[in-house]
């Protein structure tokens, strides 16, 4: 029969393990970020966590399986965050316009976090590294799950029962992604960029502005015959 003691003892080494393993995942965070996937070797790692090499091995047996696991820790984070943050907003604003344009702000604010970043790297480098492809595709179509089931709760249940929600789900999160792009490069203030007030616009005439969904007959082609996803990752 294990003694008080021993159950004592195995739970403080769980809690050890899990506090080291939090620390090279945000030590490799961090070093994604500030330096790219090229810099973020495990060496640099390991010094930034304060652990030893064995240490690191224990947990993560290749760089490529500890920067994924890295980017899904710093995603999972964010996205409770970002639940967080759209409870309150829905508090506040139940329903209506205003609800539907201040979703749309949190969303977009989404794809200038420095999960976002971390993700970039990785995506870039998978291009090239079949490795940390293979290892990244499984998480990235997990945590796409998430993320669509993030912004349904974002929306709610009136929104997200209209015949167009999918559509007009799938359309923001993939053209966000796609501008988030041009940040790499040309620095910006997301906030004020022109594209926000034309995702707002849309959502607000497409969800709320139209109860009802034009069909073949008068030039809608039934958008609700239409819905389409696609990947997290695309």
């Amino acid at each position: 029969m294990t003694s008080e003691a021993e159950l004592s003892y195995r739970a403080r080494r769980d809690e050890q393990r899990e506090d080291s393993r939090n620390r090279i995942l945000d030590a490799a965070v961090d070093c994604l970020i500030e330096g790219g996937y090229a810099s973020a070797t495990t060496p640099r790692i390991q010094a930034r966590a304060g652990i030893s090499r064995g240490g690191l091995l224990h947990h993560f047996p290749s760089r490529d399986a500890l920067l994924v696991a890295a980017s899904e820790h710093l995603a999972r984070r964010r996205i409770a965050s970002t639940a967080a943050t759209a409870e309150q907003i829905a508090r506040t604003h139940p329903a209506g316009p205003q609800r539907l344009t201040r979703m749309v702000e949190l969303l977009w604010t989404t794809f200038h976090e420095p999960h976002w970043w971390a993700a970039l790297e990785l995506w870039t480098a998978a291009r090239t590294h079949d490795e940390i492809a293979v290892a990244l595709r499984p998480v990235e179509r997990h945590l796409g799950t998430i993320v669509r089931d993030g912004v349904d709760a974002m929306f709610g249940p009136d929104y997200t029962g209209h015949p167009r929600y999918p559509q007009v789900r799938e359309l923001l999160v993939s053209s966000m992604r796609g501008l988030a792009l041009t940040y790499t490069f040309d620095q910006r203030d997301p906030i004020h960029d022109p594209h926000l007030a034309m995702w707002k616009d849309l959502v607000v005439v497409m969800l709320h502005d139209h109860d009802e969904v034009p069909g073949p007959a008068d030039g809608g082609g039934g958008a609700h015959d239409r819905q389409t996803e696609t990947p997290a990752t695309e």
